[in-house]
Protein backbone atom coordinates (compact mmCIF):
# COMPACT_ATOMS: atom_id res chain seq x y z
CA UNK A 1 0.00 0.00 0.00
CA UNK A 2 1.53 3.34 -0.92
CA UNK A 3 0.96 6.14 1.50
CA UNK A 4 1.03 9.56 0.48
CA UNK A 5 3.27 12.21 1.60
CA UNK A 6 0.55 14.11 3.66
CA UNK A 7 -0.38 10.56 6.08
CA UNK A 8 3.62 9.70 6.21
CA UNK A 9 4.06 13.06 7.94
CA UNK A 10 1.00 12.90 10.45
CA UNK A 11 2.28 8.81 11.15
CA UNK A 12 5.64 10.55 11.97
CA UNK A 13 4.38 13.23 13.92
CA UNK A 14 1.49 10.90 16.12
CA UNK A 15 1.99 11.33 19.69
CA UNK A 16 2.43 8.27 22.10
CA UNK A 17 -0.44 9.26 24.69
CA UNK A 18 -4.15 7.90 24.56
CA UNK A 19 -6.61 9.73 22.24
CA UNK A 20 -8.88 8.96 19.70
CA UNK A 21 -8.67 8.79 15.91
CA UNK A 22 -11.13 9.36 12.78
CA UNK A 23 -10.59 7.66 9.81
CA UNK A 24 -11.65 9.59 6.61
CA UNK A 25 -12.18 8.47 3.04
CA UNK A 26 -11.50 10.46 -0.27
CA UNK A 27 -14.66 12.81 0.09
CA UNK A 28 -13.77 13.86 3.60
CA UNK A 29 -16.34 11.55 5.02
CA UNK A 30 -15.41 9.59 8.89
CA UNK A 31 -15.81 6.05 8.00
CA UNK A 32 -13.93 5.01 11.06
CA UNK A 33 -13.61 6.42 14.52
CA UNK A 34 -11.33 3.96 17.08
CA UNK A 35 -9.58 4.88 20.72
CA UNK A 36 -6.39 3.99 21.62
CA UNK A 37 -3.98 4.04 24.79
CA UNK A 38 -1.36 5.17 22.34
CA UNK A 39 -1.97 7.03 19.39
CA UNK A 40 1.37 6.52 17.90
CA UNK A 41 1.42 2.78 18.33
CA UNK A 42 -2.27 2.19 17.29
CA UNK A 43 -2.77 4.39 14.14
CA UNK A 44 0.33 3.06 12.89
CA UNK A 45 -0.47 -0.54 13.00
CA UNK A 46 -3.01 -0.01 10.30
CA UNK A 47 -0.35 1.13 7.40
CA UNK A 48 1.82 -1.75 7.98
CA UNK A 49 2.08 -4.49 5.52
CA UNK A 50 1.49 -7.46 8.00
CA UNK A 51 -1.89 -5.87 8.98
CA UNK A 52 -3.07 -5.60 5.05
CA UNK A 53 -1.40 -9.31 4.55
CA UNK A 54 -3.51 -10.87 7.72
CA UNK A 55 -6.24 -8.34 8.71
CA UNK A 56 -10.06 -9.63 8.73
CA UNK A 57 -12.31 -8.57 5.18
CA UNK A 58 -13.36 -5.46 7.44
CA UNK A 59 -10.65 -4.05 8.18
CA UNK A 60 -8.83 -4.45 4.72
CA UNK A 61 -11.81 -3.11 3.21
CA UNK A 62 -11.45 0.26 5.96
CA UNK A 63 -7.83 0.09 5.09
CA UNK A 64 -7.61 0.30 1.42
CA UNK A 65 -11.01 2.82 1.54
CA UNK A 66 -9.17 5.66 3.98
CA UNK A 67 -7.33 8.60 2.49
CA UNK A 68 -6.85 11.10 5.81
CA UNK A 69 -7.17 10.64 9.79
CA UNK A 70 -7.70 12.73 12.31
CA UNK A 71 -6.53 12.24 16.00
CA UNK A 72 -7.95 13.51 19.30
CA UNK A 73 -5.74 13.40 22.45
CA UNK A 74 -7.57 12.59 26.10
CA UNK A 75 -6.62 12.97 29.10
CA UNK A 76 -6.53 9.06 29.93
CA UNK A 77 -7.40 6.22 28.24
CA UNK A 78 -10.66 5.98 30.21
CA UNK A 79 -11.60 9.34 28.50
CA UNK A 80 -10.57 7.86 25.21
CA UNK A 81 -13.29 4.78 25.36
CA UNK A 82 -15.80 7.09 26.32
CA UNK A 83 -15.20 9.93 23.76
CA UNK A 84 -15.37 7.25 21.34
CA UNK A 85 -18.51 5.74 22.22
CA UNK A 86 -20.49 9.39 22.18
CA UNK A 87 -18.40 9.94 18.50
CA UNK A 88 -19.80 6.77 16.91
CA UNK A 89 -23.01 7.85 18.38
CA UNK A 90 -22.67 11.32 16.94
CA UNK A 91 -21.55 10.15 12.93
CA UNK A 92 -22.50 6.68 12.41
CA UNK A 93 -19.34 5.70 10.38
CA UNK A 94 -19.85 3.13 8.08
CA UNK A 95 -17.04 0.70 9.75
CA UNK A 96 -17.99 1.14 13.35
CA UNK A 97 -20.60 -1.50 15.15
CA UNK A 98 -23.21 1.17 15.43
CA UNK A 99 -23.28 0.46 19.17
CA UNK A 100 -27.31 -1.21 18.90
CA UNK A 101 -27.39 -2.55 22.10
CA UNK A 102 -26.46 0.98 23.84
CA UNK A 103 -23.90 -0.66 26.11
CA UNK A 104 -23.18 1.18 29.05
CA UNK A 105 -20.08 1.44 31.18
CA UNK A 106 -19.74 -0.22 34.40
CA UNK A 107 -20.40 1.27 37.50
CA UNK A 108 -20.48 0.56 41.00
CA UNK A 109 -23.62 1.41 43.51
CA UNK A 110 -24.06 1.16 47.12
CA UNK A 111 -27.44 2.45 48.70
CA UNK A 112 -26.89 3.80 51.85
CA UNK A 113 -30.13 4.04 53.01
CA UNK A 114 -30.19 -0.01 53.46
CA UNK A 115 -29.59 -0.94 57.11
CA UNK A 116 -26.56 -3.43 56.12
CA UNK A 117 -25.38 -1.74 52.44
CA UNK A 118 -23.71 -4.04 50.03
CA UNK A 119 -21.52 -2.87 47.09
CA UNK A 120 -22.36 -4.19 43.25
CA UNK A 121 -21.85 -3.32 39.71
CA UNK A 122 -24.30 -2.03 37.20
CA UNK A 123 -24.31 -0.02 34.17
CA UNK A 124 -27.53 2.16 34.72
CA UNK A 125 -27.59 5.27 36.90
CA UNK A 126 -31.51 5.83 38.32
CA UNK A 127 -32.25 8.53 40.37
CA UNK A 128 -32.95 6.47 43.37
CA UNK A 129 -30.96 7.77 46.28
CA UNK A 130 -28.24 5.58 46.26
CA UNK A 131 -24.36 6.23 45.55
CA UNK A 132 -22.96 5.75 42.76
CA UNK A 133 -18.58 5.61 41.50
CA UNK A 134 -17.99 5.62 37.77
CA UNK A 135 -18.57 5.01 35.13
CA UNK A 136 -15.76 2.79 34.66
CA UNK A 137 -14.20 2.43 31.24
CA UNK A 138 -12.39 -0.78 32.51
CA UNK A 139 -14.73 -3.66 33.89
CA UNK A 140 -11.44 -5.54 35.23
CA UNK A 141 -10.46 -2.49 37.85
CA UNK A 142 -14.55 -2.66 39.23
CA UNK A 143 -14.61 -6.26 40.04
CA UNK A 144 -11.08 -6.12 41.32
CA UNK A 145 -12.65 -2.93 43.31
CA UNK A 146 -15.36 -5.36 44.38
CA UNK A 147 -13.37 -8.19 45.19
CA UNK A 148 -11.16 -5.88 47.01
CA UNK A 149 -13.51 -4.23 49.25
CA UNK A 150 -15.41 -7.32 50.29
CA UNK A 151 -12.27 -9.42 51.48
CA UNK A 152 -10.86 -6.18 52.64
CA UNK A 153 -13.96 -5.09 54.91
CA UNK A 154 -15.98 -7.97 55.28
CA UNK A 155 -19.12 -6.76 53.14
CA UNK A 156 -21.75 -8.70 52.28
CA UNK A 157 -23.09 -10.27 48.89
CA UNK A 158 -26.23 -11.83 49.43
CA UNK A 159 -29.49 -9.80 48.08
CA UNK A 160 -31.89 -9.71 51.11
CA UNK A 161 -32.26 -6.01 52.03
CA UNK A 162 -32.12 -7.07 55.78
CA UNK A 163 -29.98 -10.78 56.22
CA UNK A 164 -31.32 -12.94 58.75
CA UNK A 165 -30.63 -16.45 60.12
CA UNK A 166 -32.40 -18.04 57.71
CA UNK A 167 -30.47 -16.45 55.01
CA UNK A 168 -27.35 -18.06 56.79
CA UNK A 169 -28.57 -21.56 56.32
CA UNK A 170 -28.06 -21.11 52.50
CA UNK A 171 -25.56 -19.07 52.10
CA UNK A 172 -22.20 -19.75 54.84
CA UNK A 173 -20.11 -16.55 52.81
CA UNK A 174 -18.64 -15.93 56.05
CA UNK A 175 -16.89 -19.55 55.92
CA UNK A 176 -16.28 -19.95 52.06
CA UNK A 177 -15.66 -16.03 51.39
CA UNK A 178 -15.01 -12.76 53.15
CA UNK A 179 -18.29 -12.24 54.67
CA UNK A 180 -18.80 -10.51 58.17
CA UNK A 181 -22.01 -11.83 58.52
CA UNK A 182 -24.00 -9.44 60.07
CA UNK A 183 -27.07 -12.04 59.41
CA UNK A 184 -25.94 -13.91 62.86
CA UNK A 185 -24.55 -10.62 64.46
CA UNK A 186 -21.34 -11.62 63.98
CA UNK A 187 -20.64 -7.87 63.76
CA UNK A 188 -23.12 -5.14 65.01
CA UNK A 189 -25.02 -3.16 62.80
CA UNK A 190 -22.69 0.33 63.80
CA UNK A 191 -19.50 -1.89 63.19
CA UNK A 192 -20.70 -3.06 60.06
CA UNK A 193 -22.03 0.58 58.96
CA UNK A 194 -18.37 1.57 59.72
CA UNK A 195 -16.85 -0.57 57.39
CA UNK A 196 -19.14 0.65 54.55
CA UNK A 197 -17.96 3.94 55.52
CA UNK A 198 -14.14 2.90 55.21
CA UNK A 199 -14.54 1.27 51.79
CA UNK A 200 -16.68 4.91 50.62
CA UNK A 201 -13.20 6.31 51.84
CA UNK A 202 -10.83 4.13 49.99
CA UNK A 203 -13.54 4.13 46.68
CA UNK A 204 -13.06 8.00 46.58
CA UNK A 205 -9.22 7.99 46.53
CA UNK A 206 -9.37 9.31 50.87
CA UNK A 207 -7.73 5.79 52.19
CA UNK A 208 -4.64 5.44 49.93
CA UNK A 209 -3.19 3.56 52.73
CA UNK A 210 -4.53 0.20 51.87
CA UNK A 211 -2.98 0.36 48.90
CA UNK A 212 0.63 1.25 50.22
CA UNK A 213 -0.22 -2.00 52.12
CA UNK A 214 -0.75 -3.77 49.36
CA UNK A 215 2.41 -2.28 47.83
CA UNK A 216 4.46 -3.70 50.58
CA UNK A 217 2.86 -7.03 50.82
CA UNK A 218 3.61 -7.47 46.94
CA UNK A 219 7.28 -6.37 48.13
CA UNK A 220 7.82 -8.40 50.72
CA UNK A 221 6.06 -11.57 48.84
CA UNK A 222 8.65 -10.85 45.93
CA UNK A 223 11.79 -10.75 48.68
CA UNK A 224 10.32 -14.03 49.91
CA UNK A 225 10.98 -15.19 46.16
CA UNK A 226 7.30 -16.17 46.29
CA UNK A 227 6.51 -14.53 42.90
CA UNK A 228 3.56 -15.60 42.25
CA UNK A 229 1.85 -14.51 44.83
CA UNK A 230 3.48 -10.78 44.28
CA UNK A 231 2.50 -11.23 40.83
CA UNK A 232 -1.32 -11.17 41.80
CA UNK A 233 -0.96 -8.70 44.08
CA UNK A 234 0.67 -6.50 41.66
CA UNK A 235 -2.35 -6.94 39.00
CA UNK A 236 -4.73 -6.68 41.79
CA UNK A 237 -2.76 -3.10 42.90
CA UNK A 238 -2.48 -2.09 39.46
CA UNK A 239 -6.41 -2.67 38.61
CA UNK A 240 -7.41 -0.98 42.60
CA UNK A 241 -4.90 1.97 41.44
CA UNK A 242 -6.65 2.73 37.98
CA UNK A 243 -10.20 1.91 38.98
CA UNK A 244 -9.59 4.80 41.68
CA UNK A 245 -7.59 6.72 39.31
CA UNK A 246 -10.62 7.16 36.80
CA UNK A 247 -12.86 8.10 39.90
CA UNK A 248 -10.46 11.03 40.70
CA UNK A 249 -10.45 11.80 36.96
CA UNK A 250 -13.54 10.76 35.49
CA UNK A 251 -16.42 11.79 37.92
CA UNK A 252 -18.25 14.60 37.16
CA UNK A 253 -17.63 17.90 37.54
CA UNK A 254 -16.91 18.38 41.67
CA UNK A 255 -19.76 20.76 43.07
CA UNK A 256 -18.10 21.93 46.58
CA UNK A 257 -20.09 23.80 49.02
CA UNK A 258 -19.16 27.28 50.49
CA UNK A 259 -17.24 26.13 53.29
CA UNK A 260 -15.64 23.41 51.85
CA UNK A 261 -14.43 26.42 49.11
CA UNK A 262 -13.12 28.55 51.78
CA UNK A 263 -11.41 25.70 53.63
CA UNK A 264 -9.72 24.92 49.95
CA UNK A 265 -8.81 28.23 49.17
CA UNK A 266 -7.29 28.63 52.32
CA UNK A 267 -5.26 25.17 52.04
CA UNK A 268 -4.36 26.89 48.34
CA UNK A 269 -2.96 29.70 50.10
CA UNK A 270 -0.59 27.48 52.40
CA UNK A 271 0.71 25.00 49.26
CA UNK A 272 1.46 27.65 47.05
CA UNK A 273 3.13 30.00 49.12
CA UNK A 274 0.92 33.14 48.05
CA UNK A 275 -0.11 36.10 50.31
CA UNK A 276 -3.54 35.95 50.37
CA UNK A 277 -6.33 33.07 49.43
CA UNK A 278 -6.76 33.61 45.92
CA UNK A 279 -10.75 35.05 46.09
CA UNK A 280 -10.60 35.45 42.25
CA UNK A 281 -9.20 31.99 40.03
CA UNK A 282 -9.48 32.15 36.33
CA UNK A 283 -8.49 28.87 34.78
CA UNK A 284 -8.43 28.08 31.03
CA UNK A 285 -8.44 25.37 28.75
CA UNK A 286 -7.89 24.47 24.90
CA UNK A 287 -9.84 21.90 23.04
CA UNK A 288 -9.05 21.06 19.16
CA UNK A 289 -8.78 18.01 16.77
CA UNK A 290 -5.61 17.98 14.88
CA UNK A 291 -5.74 21.99 15.07
CA UNK A 292 -9.25 22.12 13.56
CA UNK A 293 -12.62 24.00 15.33
CA UNK A 294 -9.77 25.02 17.64
CA UNK A 295 -11.23 27.23 20.83
CA UNK A 296 -10.39 28.59 23.98
CA UNK A 297 -12.04 28.48 27.47
CA UNK A 298 -12.24 30.61 30.13
CA UNK A 299 -14.27 30.22 33.66
CA UNK A 300 -14.16 32.32 36.92
CA UNK A 301 -14.58 31.08 40.57
CA UNK A 302 -14.97 33.65 43.24
CA UNK A 303 -14.35 32.55 46.77
CA UNK A 304 -14.19 29.14 45.21
CA UNK A 305 -17.62 28.47 43.22
CA UNK A 306 -18.02 28.93 39.74
CA UNK A 307 -19.41 32.02 38.55
CA UNK A 308 -20.47 31.47 35.30
CA UNK A 309 -21.95 35.30 34.14
CA UNK A 310 -17.90 35.75 33.54
CA UNK A 311 -17.08 32.74 31.44
CA UNK A 312 -15.81 33.21 28.09
CA UNK A 313 -15.43 31.64 25.08
CA UNK A 314 -12.21 32.20 22.47
CA UNK A 315 -12.03 31.02 18.63
CA UNK A 316 -8.41 30.73 17.71
CA UNK A 317 -7.26 32.89 15.25
CA UNK A 318 -3.55 32.78 14.63
CA UNK A 319 -2.32 29.36 15.56
CA UNK A 320 -2.50 26.45 12.89
CA UNK A 321 -2.31 22.91 13.62
CA UNK A 322 -2.21 20.95 17.06
CA UNK A 323 -0.02 23.00 19.03
CA UNK A 324 -1.50 24.01 22.93
CA UNK A 325 0.83 25.61 24.17
CA UNK A 326 0.62 28.41 21.27
CA UNK A 327 -2.97 28.25 21.56
CA UNK A 328 -2.98 28.80 24.83
CA UNK A 329 -0.84 31.98 24.94
CA UNK A 330 -3.08 33.73 22.42
CA UNK A 331 -6.00 33.23 24.48
CA UNK A 332 -3.96 34.73 27.86
CA UNK A 333 -2.93 37.58 25.42
CA UNK A 334 -6.19 38.12 24.15
CA UNK A 335 -7.52 37.78 27.74
CA UNK A 336 -5.32 40.04 29.77
CA UNK A 337 -4.45 42.60 26.42
CA UNK A 338 -8.75 43.26 26.91
CA UNK A 339 -8.12 43.46 30.55
CA UNK A 340 -5.02 46.24 30.41
CA UNK A 341 -6.76 48.20 27.71
CA UNK A 342 -10.14 48.17 29.76
CA UNK A 343 -8.32 48.29 33.13
CA UNK A 344 -10.34 45.54 34.48
CA UNK A 345 -9.77 43.91 37.55
CA UNK A 346 -7.28 41.04 37.41
CA UNK A 347 -7.72 37.98 39.06
CA UNK A 348 -5.75 36.38 42.42
CA UNK A 349 -4.77 33.34 40.29
CA UNK A 350 -4.22 32.65 36.75
CA UNK A 351 -5.05 28.58 36.02
CA UNK A 352 -4.36 26.67 33.04
CA UNK A 353 -5.27 23.27 32.15
CA UNK A 354 -1.74 21.06 31.53
CA UNK A 355 1.75 20.86 32.73
CA UNK A 356 5.06 23.16 32.75
CA UNK A 357 4.93 23.27 28.91
CA UNK A 358 1.42 25.22 28.90
CA UNK A 359 2.48 27.13 32.27
CA UNK A 360 5.43 28.68 30.93
CA UNK A 361 3.10 29.98 27.53
CA UNK A 362 0.77 31.67 29.63
CA UNK A 363 3.74 32.75 32.02
CA UNK A 364 5.79 34.32 28.83
CA UNK A 365 2.96 36.25 27.99
CA UNK A 366 2.11 37.59 30.89
CA UNK A 367 5.43 38.59 31.42
CA UNK A 368 5.59 40.31 27.84
CA UNK A 369 2.55 42.03 29.36
CA UNK A 370 3.89 43.56 32.06
CA UNK A 371 1.68 41.39 34.46
CA UNK A 372 4.71 39.83 35.98
CA UNK A 373 3.10 39.83 39.95
CA UNK A 374 0.33 37.47 38.18
CA UNK A 375 0.35 34.65 40.41
CA UNK A 376 -0.14 31.35 37.81
CA UNK A 377 0.07 27.56 38.52
CA UNK A 378 -0.94 24.67 36.09
CA UNK A 379 -2.89 21.49 36.72
CA UNK A 380 -1.52 18.45 35.07
CA UNK A 381 -3.75 15.71 33.25
CA UNK A 382 -1.97 12.95 34.56
CA UNK A 383 -1.49 12.22 38.52
CA UNK A 384 -3.42 15.64 39.41
CA UNK A 385 0.12 17.55 39.35
CA UNK A 386 0.57 21.09 40.51
CA UNK A 387 3.03 23.35 38.42
CA UNK A 388 3.53 26.97 40.43
CA UNK A 389 6.06 29.52 39.59
CA UNK A 390 5.02 31.51 42.78
CA UNK A 391 6.89 28.64 44.39
CA UNK A 392 9.36 27.20 42.18
CA UNK A 393 10.36 23.42 42.51
CA UNK A 394 12.13 20.90 40.83
CA UNK A 395 9.44 18.55 41.18
CA UNK A 396 5.39 18.83 40.40
CA UNK A 397 3.20 18.91 43.58
CA UNK A 398 1.23 16.35 44.45
CA UNK A 399 -1.48 16.92 46.85
CA UNK A 400 -3.67 14.11 48.49
CA UNK A 401 -6.86 13.24 46.09
CA UNK A 402 -8.55 14.41 49.28
CA UNK A 403 -6.91 17.72 49.68
CA UNK A 404 -9.19 20.63 49.77
CA UNK A 405 -6.65 22.70 47.69
CA UNK A 406 -7.01 20.15 44.91
CA UNK A 407 -10.56 19.81 45.30
CA UNK A 408 -11.17 23.68 44.39
CA UNK A 409 -8.36 23.08 41.32
CA UNK A 410 -10.09 20.37 40.02
CA UNK A 411 -13.62 22.04 40.40
CA UNK A 412 -12.61 25.03 38.40
CA UNK A 413 -10.56 22.92 36.13
CA UNK A 414 -13.06 19.90 35.28
CA UNK A 415 -15.66 23.05 34.31
CA UNK A 416 -13.14 24.90 31.83
CA UNK A 417 -12.74 21.57 30.16
CA UNK A 418 -16.84 20.80 30.37
CA UNK A 419 -16.56 24.43 28.60
CA UNK A 420 -14.22 24.33 26.04
CA UNK A 421 -15.70 20.97 25.04
CA UNK A 422 -19.76 22.18 25.04
CA UNK A 423 -18.50 25.45 22.69
CA UNK A 424 -16.22 22.72 20.17
CA UNK A 425 -18.53 20.50 19.52
CA UNK A 426 -21.56 23.03 19.07
CA UNK A 427 -18.66 24.53 16.54
CA UNK A 428 -18.32 21.27 15.29
CA UNK A 429 -22.04 19.96 14.87
CA UNK A 430 -22.30 23.14 13.21
CA UNK A 431 -19.71 22.75 10.49
CA UNK A 432 -21.59 18.91 10.26
CA UNK A 433 -24.79 20.63 9.36
CA UNK A 434 -23.56 22.66 6.82
CA UNK A 435 -21.54 19.92 4.89
CA UNK A 436 -24.62 18.74 3.46
CA UNK A 437 -24.43 21.88 1.27
CA UNK A 438 -21.30 20.64 -0.01
CA UNK A 439 -22.47 17.59 -1.71
CA UNK A 440 -25.27 19.56 -4.30
CA UNK A 441 -23.60 20.05 -7.47
CA UNK A 442 -23.58 23.72 -8.20
CA UNK A 443 -23.59 25.54 -4.47
CA UNK A 444 -19.87 26.64 -4.38
CA UNK A 445 -18.20 28.23 -1.07
CA UNK A 446 -19.71 31.94 -1.94
CA UNK A 447 -22.88 30.37 -2.62
CA UNK A 448 -23.04 28.24 0.35
CA UNK A 449 -22.42 31.70 2.71
CA UNK A 450 -25.04 33.15 0.77
CA UNK A 451 -27.16 30.97 1.40
CA UNK A 452 -26.45 31.20 5.47
CA UNK A 453 -26.24 34.54 5.84
CA UNK A 454 -29.40 34.91 4.71
CA UNK A 455 -31.43 31.63 6.57
CA UNK A 456 -29.03 31.31 8.99
CA UNK A 457 -28.88 27.51 9.54
CA UNK A 458 -29.27 24.99 7.42
CA UNK A 459 -32.37 23.17 9.31
CA UNK A 460 -34.24 26.62 8.33
CA UNK A 461 -32.73 26.63 4.77
CA UNK A 462 -34.79 23.19 4.58
CA UNK A 463 -38.23 24.47 6.01
CA UNK A 464 -38.15 27.13 3.29
CA UNK A 465 -39.88 27.02 0.10
CA UNK A 466 -38.65 26.90 -3.37
CA UNK A 467 -39.31 30.87 -4.11
CA UNK A 468 -37.37 32.25 -1.32
CA UNK A 469 -34.32 30.01 -1.76
CA UNK A 470 -34.57 31.35 -5.37
CA UNK A 471 -34.71 34.67 -4.15
CA UNK A 472 -31.02 34.44 -2.81
CA UNK A 473 -28.60 36.15 -4.95
CA UNK A 474 -26.81 33.77 -7.37
CA UNK A 475 -29.50 31.09 -6.85
CA UNK A 476 -31.89 30.37 -9.09
CA UNK A 477 -35.47 28.62 -9.85
CA UNK A 478 -33.56 25.76 -11.19
CA UNK A 479 -30.84 25.57 -8.30
CA UNK A 480 -33.39 26.20 -5.62
CA UNK A 481 -35.83 23.28 -6.67
CA UNK A 482 -32.39 21.22 -6.89
CA UNK A 483 -31.09 22.51 -3.01
CA UNK A 484 -34.52 21.98 -1.87
CA UNK A 485 -35.19 18.26 -3.37
CA UNK A 486 -31.69 17.52 -1.58
CA UNK A 487 -32.30 18.53 1.88
CA UNK A 488 -35.60 16.86 1.45
CA UNK A 489 -34.50 13.68 0.37
CA UNK A 490 -30.67 13.47 2.36
CA UNK A 491 -30.91 16.42 5.27
CA UNK A 492 -31.42 14.30 8.25
CA UNK A 493 -28.72 11.68 7.33
CA UNK A 494 -26.44 14.27 6.38
CA UNK A 495 -27.14 16.33 9.79
CA UNK A 496 -25.52 13.32 11.26
CA UNK A 497 -22.76 11.90 9.11
CA UNK A 498 -21.61 15.08 7.28
CA UNK A 499 -20.16 15.54 4.16
CA UNK A 500 -16.84 17.01 2.93
CA UNK A 501 -14.50 17.73 4.64
CA UNK A 502 -15.43 17.24 8.14
CA UNK A 503 -13.53 18.07 11.50
CA UNK A 504 -15.37 16.04 14.06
Amino acid sequence: MELSSKIKQKLQALPDKPGVYFMRDRRGRIIYVGKAASLRHRVQSYFRQATLRSAEPKLRGLIRSLDDFDILVTRTEAEAVLTEGRLIKDYRPRYNVLMKDDKRFLLMRVNLNEPFPRFESCRLQKDDGATYFGPYASSPAVYAALEFIERRFGLRQCRPRVPGPEDHKHCHNDIVRYCSAPCILKVSKEQYRECVETALAFLRGERPEFLREMQQDMEKAAADFKFEKAAALRDTWLLLRRAIRERARGRKTLVLKAEEARAGLEDLRRELGLAAPPRVIECFDISNISGTHAVGSMVCAVDGLPQPNRYRMFRIRTVEGSDDPAMMAEVIRRRYGRVLAEQGARPDLVLVDGGITQLRAARAVLDELGLAGLPTAGLAKRFEEIYADVRPRATPLRLPLASPALRVLQQIRDEAHRFALTYHRRLRLRRIRESVLDEIEGVGANRKQALLKQFGSVRRLRRAPVGEIAAVPGIGRALARLIHEALEDGGSRSDITGGTPVSP
